[in-house]
């Protein structure tokens, strides 16, 4: 990669990252092991430590690093944890759970972004499994998962998702309008009993699409 000089330096991120709240040290140690540079537009590396959402192509964005923190702090991510990812676009937080010590599994919708962002991991030395569909339906094949984690705003909680999260199991995932979403977070506390959490206001991500999402 050509040489750039960047807007602000990571270092720089984590310290604000901090200032927002972002508490867990593993979750800073992650992000602070991980190139962002690599994982956005060309067009965009400048910006890569600073504080915002960026487009990554296919009318897509990789996240803004507080709301990467804030979902990944929030899910309480361990070791050996199994994680279901919804909506992989640039890897970047499937690279936050895996450098987390989880075993990811992350469906990507778009296969212009798919093909990417599987060689880009694949090159970066994370074994995280990538898969070509549709969102909201998960990935059956290697449910129950500790966790699942939605990068996208949903017009309400898949019940498919639901169903793929071992008891004691959490989910997260922002949901809302086409314009803006609340955090939920979900907990399972047994078959076809789960507790629903509004943990935060005001989130604006891309649609989730699918036959359980927005075109479902």
């Amino acid at each position: 990669m050509a040489k750039f000089i960047l807007d602000i330096t990571k270092e720089e991120l984590l310290q604000e990252l901090a200032l927002k709240g972002i508490t867990d040290t593993r979750v800073l140690n992650a992000i602070a092991k991980i190139p962002r540079e690599n994982f956005v537009h060309p067009a965009f590396v400048k910006s890569s430590y600073k504080d915002v959402a960026l487009p990554i192509g296919a009318h897509q964005t990789i996240s803004q690093p507080f709301t990467v923190a804030y979902m990944t702090q929030l899910l309480d991510v361990q070791p050996g944890m199994k994680v279901l990812e919804i909506g992989t676009g640039s890897g970047y937080q499937a690279a936050v759970l895996a450098e987390l010590g989880a075993y990811v599994t992350s469906v990507e919708r778009q296969p212009e972004l798919y093909t990417k962002t599987t060689k880009l991991l694949h090159e970066l030395g994370y074994k995280i499994i990538t898969i070509l569909g549709d969102g909201t339906q998960g990935y059956p094949p290697h449910a129950p998962y500790d966790r699942i984690i939605i990068t996208a705003g949903a017009p309400d909680i898949p019940k498919t998702l639901l169903t793929q999260l071992k008891v004691g199991g959490k989910m997260i995932l922002p949901v809302g309008d086409a314009k803006q979403q609340q955090m939920q977070l979900i907990t399972c506390n047994a078959h076809n009993d789960y507790d629903v959490f509004v943990v935060k206001e005001n989130f604006s991500f891309v649609p989730l699409i699918g036959e359980h999402g927005w075109n479902g």
